[in-house]
């Protein structure tokens, strides 16, 4: 398969899944891992950046 058609079949599959996502039940650490999250954002001790910050941090 060529590039193009590897990256068709692949928004194919992503499109057939997105439609039946009722499916599939998210995991337990997952609504773990988003409570903790909202906690954290709640408490005021969450730090927020912007794009631009995130790739300067990474470009150095």
């Amino acid at each position: 398969m060529t590039t193009t058609e590897r990256l068709e079949t692949m928004e194919n599959l992503w499109d057939s899944l997105s439609r039946s996502s009722d499916e599939v039940a998210s995991p337990k650490w997952h609504e773990d891992v988003l409570t903790s999250r909202r906690k954290h954002i709640d408490s005021g001790n969450a730090k927020f950046y912007t794009l631009d910050q995130i790739k300067s941090h990474f470009s150095r």
